[in-house]
């Protein structure tokens, strides 16, 4: 009875009339979750560079340099003259784009090179490339025959590592497999690079491990899956986000390929981001701050309060530090933080000016006594 006085108030609406009120509706809607966002102190503003990424940037509205402690750069290769070269060498030699999905003309050989390197970097037996690593774990997660054991091998969030001895064993001792997910450990996490598996010796129990090569290999976009060959092989065949995306454009090949090289050639950029890591964190908390995690490059400073995170943020930009406040819903409620990303491109005296930004912050902030 009431759907049918709905229909019959709507039948004499012009259709006009109602795709107005749907959308004064929608709008009505869409303004008062915003202003509950802005009122809980958690809105997200995009600061805008005007420069490429590296550990000095500009920042359009504010003048001179500023130094950039927030981007996932771990190994400072998003500019690296060398990564940049060979991106432009594959645009060159193969083009923009493909045009098309990789098993109907959007295969080429840079793809097949980058695949097989990914695999001897992390010692399996093939990989397989998406458009990121989120449409790799999608792509992984459509089938669910067997156990599987999935982890990040680091939290973004919190710069903490992955216990993979214990889920290995307990993963081993219930038959299942082990996955892990190493956005934020490929390239320097472990001896060479190889990510926490290495770090924690547990390479020849983890059976699938997806990554990016958005971050530390070359910070362009990107995503893959590397483990047995047969899983790789019917993930060519099934998977839904590599069977419908467009190849990687080779610009963003030739740059991960050649960043994969360069880190495959010496370990001594990973050995530098491990020093200058521990500088910054036994500083900051020396100075008073609680810097979460332990050893990862990954610094969450640990504020609390949402409001305090982002006028801190703030005020650190004024002093010529790029640092983003992090709050609710990225992170739990009453755990707002500042989350400092270390590269291997900083020098001592870009942490140490960082550092005494913070002093400078905390103390006025009265986050600091």
């Amino acid at each position: 009875m009431w759907a049918g006085s709905v229909r019959a108030a709507l039948s004499r609406v012009p259709g006009g009339c109602r795709a107005h009120s749907a959308l004064a509706q929608l709008r009505g809607i869409l303004e008062e979750e915003l202003e509950g966002i802005r009122g809980a102190g958690t809105w997200k503003s995009e600061r805008v560079i005007t420069s490429r990424q590296g550990p000095r940037i500009h920042v359009d509205g504010v003048s001179g340099g500023i130094l950039n402690f927030c981007a996932n750069n771990y190994l400072g290769l998003s500019s690296h003259p060398e990564v940049i070269q060979a991106g432009l060498q594959a645009l060159e030699e193969f083009g923009a784009g493909l045009s098309s999905v990789r098993f109907i003309c959007g295969t080429q050989s840079i793809h097949k090179d980058l695949e097989a390197k990914i695999a001897r970097f992390h010692q399996r037996e093939d990989a397989i490339l998406y458009p990121s690593c989120f449409d790799a774990n999608a792509g992984l997660f459509e089938k669910h025959r067997l156990r599987l054991v999935a982890t990040d091998g680091a939290f973004s969030m919190d710069g903490d590592i992955a216990p993979l001895q214990e889920i290995c064993r307990l993963a081993s001792r219930y038959g299942a497999l082990v996955f892990v997910d190493e956005c934020h450990a490929t390239g320097f996490l472990g001896a060479t690079g190889r990510g926490t598996d290495e770090l924690l010796g547990v390479m020849d129990q983890v059976t699938i491990i997806n990554s990016t090569l958005g971050k530390a290999l070359g910070g362009a976009s990107g995503g893959y899956t590397t483990g047995p060959g047969p899983l790789v092989s019917l993930l060519r065949q099934r998977a839904r986000p590599y069977l419908f995306s467009n190849s990687l454009p080779p610009a963003v090949v030739g740059c991960a390929s050649k960043a994969l090289d360069l880190l495959m050639e010496s370990n001594a950029i990973v050995q530098s981001m491990a020093a200058k890591t521990q500088r910054f964190r036994r500083k900051m908390e020396a100075a008073g701050f609680t810097v979460s995690g332990a050893d990862h490059p990954i610094c969450p400073v640990m504020l609390g309060d949402a409001r305090l995170a982002s006028r801190m943020a703030d005020d650190m930009l004024k002093r010529g530090i790029f640092v983003i406040g992090f709050s609710y819903p990225v992170v739990p409620k009453g755990k707002a933080r500042i989350r400092v990303q270390i590269s291997a491109v900083h020098s001592k005296e870009d942490i140490d000016r960082c550092v005494e930004a913070f002093v400078e912050v905390g103390r006025l902030h009265g986050a600091l006594p």
